[in-house]
C-alpha cells in the first residue's frame, strides 16, 4: 500500500524551496536597485548608467560628443543605452539562474 504522506512531504519540500526562492528574489531585487551598470559608446564619449533592474540613472556626454552634431550624438546615446540595457538584463538573468539552480521546482 503506497504511503500517502510521501507526496505530502514532497509538497512541503516544494513549498519550502519556493519560499527560499521568493526570499532570494526579494534580496536580489534590492541588490539590483543599488547596482549601477554602464554602457558606453563613441570611445567613451557617451556613458549611460542604469540600475541592475534597468532604471535609468544618468547620461554623461563629453563636450567632444557635442561637437559631432545631433545625429551622431543621438546614435551614441542610443548605442550606450542598448549596451547598458543588455548588460543589465544579462546580469539579472545570470543572477536568477544562480538563485534557482539546484532547485527542482516545476517551471523554473
Amino acid at each position: 500500500m503506497p504511503n500517502p504522506f510521501g507526496k505530502m512531504k514532497d509538497l512541503a519540500n516544494a513549498f519550502q524551496q519556493a519560499q527560499k526562492v521568493q526570499q532570494g528574489a526579494q534580496e536580489l531585487q534590492l541588490e539590483l536597485e543599488q547596482l549601477e551598470i554602464e554602457g558606453t559608446s563613441g570611445g567613451g564619449l557617451v556613458t549611460v548608467v542604469m540600475s541592475g533592474n534597468q532604471e535609468p540613472r544618468r547620461v554623461e556626454i563629453s563636450s567632444d560628443a557635442l561637437s559631432q552634431g545631433a545625429e551622431a550624438l543621438s546614435a551614441m546615446v542610443t548605442e550606450a543605452m542598448q549596451e547598458a540595457y543588455t548588460k543589465s538584463t544579462d546580469n539579472m538573468r545570470d543572477r536568477m539562474e544562480e538563485l534557482t539552480s539546484g532547485l527542482n521546482l516545476p517551471g523554473l
